[in-house]
């Protein structure tokens, strides 16, 4: 009897090429799968494992999902500990569960929570390079939370989606776009949505940290989107500052956290 399973999967994604299969790379998708259908022990049935979304090389996730499909019933608890055996000590799986066959770890969603950490500071940390994303110039928080609530509703984001995106139209709906400073200047931003484009989080921050630094004029963003145009937004902050917090597929637990955050 085939049993559908759902899994939630952290990963430090410094040494991973993204999160999606590529030949001769090493992606989280690779790894996964080769422990999936280790511990599957079926060579005539291989097992394919869908994530939720597609990660970029260095980037991180808290609550990545994934659900794959095996031949036999075992119980959640064995799923989790048997694959934590066989993957590498740079991915973590904190939740299994059984789902009913049409649930789609991609499809299904109702949104999608991202992170990301901007370090600021002349020189680069090395004990940070791998999880922040370093900026040279300082930003000045009050102009990025000023600006950054026009991000929040609706929009065609064109002008945030990067070259090489496969998203038929770019349209999404952002549901809470916050920002906030650290003691240490360390600026983090939190976005809420339906789903993101590709590389899109990356060049929101990218934008929103050049307001901070005074090189945009803080009501620029309405301009932004209604362009339509990746040129406008120029930069795309780095990779390794950001982070897949949270996979939604129940409307309420999306609406309770909106009002948590």
């Amino acid at each position: 009897m085939v049993t559908r399973y759902k899994i939630t999967l952290a990963y430090d994604g410094t040494n991973f090429a993204g999160f999606q299969r590529q030949p001769h790379q090493r992606t989280v998708e690779q790894v996964l799968t080769k422990a999936v259908n280790k511990m599957a022990k079926d060579p005539d049935q291989p097992v394919i494992v869908y994530g939720a979304g597609r990660t970029d090389a260095g980037v991180h996730a808290f609550g990545q999902v994934v659900h794959f499909d095996l031949p036999t019933a075992i119980n959640p608890e064995g799923v989790r500990r048997g694959l934590n055996s066989l993957l590498p000590v740079d991915t973590l799986v904190k939740k299994v569960a059984c789902v009913p066959l049409d649930f789609h770890a991609r499809y299904d969603t109702v949104g999608k929570r991202y992170w990301y950490r901007a370090y600021q500071n002349e020189f680069v940390d090395p004990f940070l390079r791998n999880y922040t994303g370093h900026f040279k110039f300082t930003a000045d928080i009050e102009r990025i939370q000023r600006a950054i609530p026009a991000l929040v509703g609706r929009h065609d984001f064109t002008t945030f989606v990067a070259s090489g995106s496969q998203a038929h139209d770019h349209v999404r709906e952002i549901y809470s776009a916050k920002a906030w400073a650290l003691d240490d200047g360390e600026i983090q931003f939190e976005f809420c949505g339906s789903g993101f484009l590709y590389n899109q989080v990356r060049i929101m921050v990218a934008v929103l940290m050049e307001i901070g630094q005074g090189r945009r004029e803080v009501d620029c963003i309405p301009q932004l989107i209604a362009a339509k145009n990746r040129a406008q937004a120029r930069g795309t902050a780095p990779a390794s500052g950001l982070y897949m917090k949270k996979v939604y597929y129940d409307q309420a637990e999306l609406q309770a956290d909106l009002k948590t955050y």
